[in-house]
């Protein structure tokens, strides 16, 4: 693949791959202090929620770096929790983070979190790989008894912009590439924010066949038998299976049960959170109304614009995330193995 790394990170530097930027133009931002890392997570600058984890695990140790002293630890904690309030690989890697430095004096505490944000970057290009090795079986049995490609339905960005390594929904992917598996994947635009579109510049900087689709498509691809399989990310599962993905994901679960085609989850062990019971005490991000509002693209002379699509003072509800519940899942792929949702308890007790 030849896609940019998400997060480069030296021994006193530390750039993110600014994602408001792509697909029409790659730019790094420079995070010098832990604020730069909260303001690049809340403006999505940074999106994805295991690249989110990390990247707010080196925010706090640029924090500590700063002061080391109880009252920053903490500070820095929340302010950085409070970025994405959905995706729970925030508050996953903060809380090892917090935890690791507490147990060691000020003057240690810099270093500690910042070699543990490095394990958990390492860690998270080590899951993706196995997401991708446990996923792939899928495809090649819909490989072996059909001709022509695997048709995979996907939707938002899970890919390698969204993680350390080649992604979550997106790994199986590139892992069927790599075993010569042919595949094409249907990507959905994901309005409001068009995230779709850095899927599809991804898989295009990797050479793997799609097609981009209106959100609105979905329905009459799955309905018309040209969809073999559903798989896409989740920023929160809760143990009893309910999964948080971009907002439009339900949608294309109950298409896909309607029409009998599976539909899948790929994520992290550490996207699973023990603590939430089910989809309904998933916290929802709303977000503001400027997303649905206006529309940004590359006019014929390569400049990028924003456009209005709607009056000013128009009344918006713009929620980022919905709740697929477990009974429309068939599996969640995980670096450990694809699972029954109804199973994912007694998977983190395993762990």
């Amino acid at each position: 693949m030849t896609i940019p790394a998400t997060l480069r990170v030296e021994a006193d530097r530390i750039e993110v791959l600014d994602q408001t930027c792509l697909p029409y133009e790659t730019r790094y931002a420079p995070l010098a202090n832990w604020r730069d890392a909260a303001a690049a997570i809340s403006r999505m600058q940074v999106r994805g929620a295991p690249l989110i984890g990390v990247t707010g695990a080196y925010g706090l140790a640029l924090a500590l770096r700063e002061d080391a002293s109880d009252a920053m630890l903490e500070q820095a904690h929340a302010e950085l929790l409070a970025t994405r309030p959905t995706a729970v690989n925030l508050r996953w890697a903060l809380d090892q983070v917090f935890a690791a430095a507490a147990r060691v004096p000020p003057a240690e505490r810099a270093e500690t979190a910042w070699s543990l944000a490095r394990a958990l970057q390492d860690g998270d290009c080590r899951s993706c790989e196995a997401i991708g090795t446990q996923g792939v079986g899928l495809l090649q049995q819909i490989a072996a008894r059909r001709q022509g490609p695997v048709r995979i339905m996907t939707h938002c960005n899970a890919g390698a912009l969204a993680t350390l390594g080649s992604g979550t929904a997106l790994a199986p992917v590139y892992e069927a590439q790599a075993r010569s598996v042919p595949v094409h994947v249907w990507v959905s635009e994901t309005r409001p924010r068009n995230q779709g579109l850095l899927t599809a510049w991804e898989l295009h900087q990797a050479g793997i066949p799609h097609s981009l689709i209106a959100d609105n498509a979905a329905g009459i691809l799955l309905a018309r038998n040209e969809v073999d399989l559903v798989i896409t990310g989740a920023d929160r599962v809760a143990i009893n299976g309910d999964c948080a993905n971009k907002v439009g994901t339900y949608l294309k679960a109950l298409a896909a049960a309607d029409n009998g085609v599976p539909f899948y989850v790929a994520a992290p062990l550490s996207t699973i959170d023990p603590d939430c019971p089910d989809g309904d005490r998933i916290p929802i991000e709303d977000r503001g109304a400027e997303e649905v509002c206006t529309l940004s693209g590359q006019d014929d002379d390569g400049v990028v614009r924003t456009l209005r699509l709607a009056p000013v003072g128009t009344a918006v509800l713009n929620p980022a995330f919905d709740v697929t519940p477990a009974r429309l899942i068939r599996g969640i792929i995980t670096e450990k193995g694809v699972h029954d949702p109804t199973t994912l308890r007694q998977v983190v007790s395993d762990v």
